[in-house]
């Protein structure tokens, strides 16, 4: 969002009253996501600042949707008919320092939550590429950081609040509600809203984050698992040009007796002598530390900081998720449409993400490679290159990311999904009536 909108929607915020809509923005500056490629179909946004206000806009309201950090590049948060943001609903609620847990608003940001956690003696046990993004959207849509052994953001997640169709307020745990928890922490914003979650911490730690530059792709079909296993979390980036990968960021855990050893040369590539951005062109101005500087967790884990526009801003974004054991495969399949990708490409980015047991994550029960395009923003180049890529990997049966851009069909897609049914079954459960459901959910979940 431009800085001048930002300034309108806080004085909005601040000067309505609470259930009233806030459209006296919306004249000149139409809502939309933080990338600016979607608007959505409605002006109505309401605010809530406690858990009654929110449980009196779901009984008042026959359709709705939460508007969170507006991350996301598609429809997934959309509604034509009322958005209910919950903004100002973002604090610490409780730490517990014996059972290594800690309870916050589900609107808290994690570069918010982060620094908390850190000058308490603890951590979270990853963090995604932009610190910027709510807790409660980043879980609802499986959004990850990268590591072999890392599952992704929601896999944090012990317990949640959440406000039914009904108005009524449940709370689910993994300790007491087995599968209706895991149909529940990744839940595509369809049973909802959810007020408060509950994530694992552990102890803090330090971190250091090393780069290297060119390594050749035929390395990488070699060992693989050996090179993004090379630190806590690994990321790729390449532009699909010179069979190579352009930047390897490799984050270490700075532990007693074991960290990494940051030789000159890494499977070819050669270490980085400055701070770098994933974007060549870019300045790392905005990127946290690197060249093996030691810093906290939450200073290293992201790959922007929090003071910072993320990114390039003004960008699209499209992830597909496949089983880690074709990530060779998929990768070298993708490369074969270099040619149709790279004219339209900032970046690519590769990241491991762990299994989790989470039903409609797109890491269910598999140990996933992500391979994450940044566009340059233009839809309608981007809408003909999407299907290629989704075609190269189709044998793999990759899932997009929930929240970024695909042109898959529905049809295919929820054959990707074998708790669906289920999930669809709870969707009934938690809110009979579609209070919750939007085009997106229609389309992608409903559609043939």
């Amino acid at each position: 969002m431009k800085k001048r909108t930002f300034l309108k929607l806080s004085s909005a915020l601040m000067a309505t009253p609470i259930l009233a809509p806030l459209t006296s923005w919306a004249a000149d500056d139409k809502l939309k996501n933080w990338a600016g490629n979607y608007q959505y179909s409605t002006d109505k946004l309401y605010k809530a600042k406690s858990i009654p206000q929110v449980q009196e806009l779901v009984k008042k309201y026959p359709k709705l949707k939460v508007l969170g950090t507006r991350h996301c590049f598609n429809g997934i948060a959309d509604s034509k008919d009322n958005l209910i943001s919950l903004g100002e609903m973002d604090d610490v609620i409780s730490l517990d320092t014996k059972v290594h847990t800690v309870t916050v608003d589900a609107t808290m940001k994690y570069g918010q939550l982060a620094p908390y956690l850190d000058k308490k003696g603890f951590a979270l046990h990853n963090l995604a590429s932009l610190p910027h993004i709510s807790i409660a959207g980043a879980c609802a849509t499986a959004t990850h950081g990268s590591g072999v052994k890392n599952g992704n953001l929601s896999t944090a997640v012990a317990a949640m609040e959440i406000v039914t169709a009904k108005g009524e307020v449940r709370t689910l745990s993994r300790a007491k509600d087995g599968e209706t928890f895991r149909a529940a922490v990744v839940h595509l914003g369809a049973l909802g809203v959810v007020t408060k979650v509950t994530l694992d911490i552990q102890p803090t730690f330090m971190m250091r984050q090393d780069v290297y530059e060119n390594l050749p792709l035929a390395q990488l079909q070699q060992h693989f698992e050996a090179i993004v296993s090379a630190g806590y979390s690994v990321s790729l980036f390449t532009d699909w040009q010179k069979k190579r990968i352009n930047e390897v960021w490799i984050k270490s855990r700075i532990e007693k007796g074991k960290t990494f050893d940051a030789k000159p040369e890494f499977y070819g590539a050669k270490r980085a002598t400055k701070n770098l951005h994933p974007i060549a062109e870019l300045s790392a101005v905005n990127c946290t530390e690197q060249m093996g500087v030691p810093g906290p967790w939450y200073e290293r884990l992201p790959h922007f900081r929090m003071g910072f526009t993320p990114s390039s801003g003004k960008e699209l974004q499209s992830e597909y998720f496949v089983p880690r054991k074709n990530a060779v495969e998929a990768i070298l399949a993708v490369e074969k449409l270099n040619a149709h990708i790279s004219p339209h490409l900032m970046i690519t980015e590769l990241r491991t993400i762990d299994a989790d047991n989470f039903w409609m994550s797109p890491c269910y029960k598999q140990p996933s490679l992500a391979i994450h395009f940044t566009w340059k923003q233009d839809w309608a180049s981007v809408k003909k290159v999407l299907p290629m890529i989704e075609k190269e990997l189709a044998p793999f049966k990759a899932r997009p990311h929930w929240g970024k851009l695909f042109t898959l069909a529905p049809a295919q897609l929820q054959s990707r999904y074998e708790k669906l049914p289920e999930f669809k079954q709870l969707m009934k459960e938690y809110d009979p009536q579609g209070k919750f459901r939007n085009a997106f959910l229609d389309t992608n979940l409903f559609g043939s």
